[in-house]
């Protein structure tokens, strides 16, 4: 087999783990030729290497794999484009060229990108922000399982020539730098997915075989990431998905329409100090509508709290059931009728409002479950700070928020917005406090309130 392999590789930071890349390809039973896309030359026997980047902004490079594959689509049976430290294996290859036998068409076999620590503990970087499993995606396929995970992004793909050709003939594919979903260097790798009509799809029932090196585990110690049980405590909820035969249900939708994503439901949003301490003194029962991992309601257990949750979907409920709390599983309505009989003292909404289309009314109906004088307390973020204009000034995605829900998936989230909310349920708002990372003055005191800082957080009581 004849295989072209594209590597981008900027500056000098990651040599050695493109010298480590170049010794897996160079050790394939495979015709193998390499090329290294860079923005300076370098010294690498028998590889050519191609200098330049496609646009001024240093993040373009990774689009200057695809005119390669491209040039020399008649030539190679296989092409594969990876960053300078993902290491991808002979294993690796003949595990998909043997899944893709059993696939349609459109559907693609996926990696994952692992990290490994000096004591051995493994980390799976791509589970952060938004990026989470589809329960409702997973299917069979001949012999196997697999799923869709929302970040198609892995540092590298696999396309065969007919693919390829596919993708090209998209119009897609040769597209100028970019971006839309993800960054810029992320967008290149995953253009075959977002833009050509392909499904990136994970081998769940034979996960380790896509499993790629992150040779710099650069994310280890970080927010990026879940460790190895984690990993496989979700393989086992998807695959158990497939065994049942039944759709799951989503809470409810948590991306928006925006670019990278801003402002989707963080699944794995840690436990933030303005949320905590805004709970008032003597909760006791706490019911939090719109739980990810489930570290908010893990820190209000330490505390002797009862957490009751509702989490996002089936794949993420065991990590948040395994944390000690009570869940709930199933859409808003159906969690508000299995929990009709029980009263809260306390209501909890992480990044939660902002994301529905009704939120007066999911307000309303989940007021019949707390008692009276409880609390609800709501993490909402700043959509007319500074820095969120700002940004969709950039993205130009100011006049898609400006234009209402139905375009954006998000709500135009202000404090005058949020009082309307509110107020139209007979709840009575004691604090609306902006929170969170602020715009300053040269002396690094805030300016003009409100509109300096991310975030409100709301607290606000039940009436009778």
């Amino acid at each position: 087999m004849k295989i072209l392999v594209a590597i981008t590789s900027y500056g000098t930071a990651n040599d050695k783990y493109l010298v480590r890349l170049i010794e897996e390809y160079r050790s394939m039973s495979h015709n193998v030729d390499i090329v290294v896309l860079s923005n300076i030359p370098k010294s690498v026997d028998g590889v050519e290497v191609r200098v330049g980047l496609p646009t001024k902004d240093p993040w373009s490079l990774p689009f200057a794999h695809k005119q390669v594959l491209a040039e020399r689509v008649n030539d190679y049976d296989l092409f594969i484009y990876s960053e300078d430290d993902t290491l991808v294996t002979e294993a690796n290859i003949r595990a998909v060229l043997e899944l893709s036998k059993q696939l349609p068409e459109r559907e693609i076999p996926g990696f994952f990108r692992y990290e490994i620590s000096a004591g051995n503990r493994i980390n799976y970087p791509e589970f952060h922000s938004l990026y989470h499993w589809d329960p409702g995606s997973v299917r069979r396929r001949g012999e196997h399982v697999m799923a869709y995970f929302t970040g198609e992004h892995s540092a590298c793909y696999l396309l065969t020539q007919r693919q390829l050709r596919s993708a090209i003939a998209s119009g897609g594919y040769l597209v100028p730098p970019h971006r839309g979903k993800y960054d810029l260097a992320c967008t290149a790798a995953t253009d075959p997915y977002t833009q050509c009509g392909f499904q990136k799809l994970i081998c769940i029932s034979q996960v380790d075989d896509f499993l790629v090196h992150h040779l710099s585990n650069k994310y280890l110690g970080t927010r990026y990431g879940v460790d190895d049980p984690e990993f496989r405590r979700q393989i086992q909820v998807l695959m158990k998905i497939e065994q049942n035969g039944h759709s799951p249900v989503r809470l409810f939708s948590t991306e928006t329409a925006l670019q990278d994503g801003e402002y989707s439901k963080d699944y794995y949003e840690p436990a933030r100090e303005e949320v905590m301490s805004a709970i008032p003194d003597g909760i006791r029962n706490v019911l939090s509508v719109g739980c990810g991992s489930g570290n908010t309601e893990a820190s209000l257990i330490k505390r002797g709290v009862r957490v009751v949750a509702a989490p996002l979907d089936p794949v993420i409920l065991g990590g948040v059931n395994a944390k000690g709390v009570t869940v709930v599983e199933g859409d808003l309505e159906t969690v508000r009728e299995r929990l009709r009989v029980e009263r809260f003292d306390c209501l909890l909404l992480q990044n939660v409002l902002h994301l529905l289309p009704n939120p007066s009314e999911v307000l309303r109906s989940y007021a019949h479950l707390l008692s009276k004088n409880a609390a609800v307390i709501a993490l909402v973020p700043n959509l007319w700070s500074f820095g969120s204009v700002w940004r969709g000034i950039r993205s130009r995605d100011i006049l898609k928020r400006w234009n209402g829900f139905e375009n954006s998936k998000v709500q135009f989230t202000h404090a005058g917005l949020l009082r309307q909310w509110f107020q139209s349920t007979g709840m009575n708002i004691e604090k609306l406090s902006a929170v969170g990372p602020a715009r300053k003055f040269g002396t690094g005191a805030p300016f003009f309130g409100r509109f300096a800082h991310s975030d409100f957080i709301v607290v606000a009581r039940k009436l009778q």
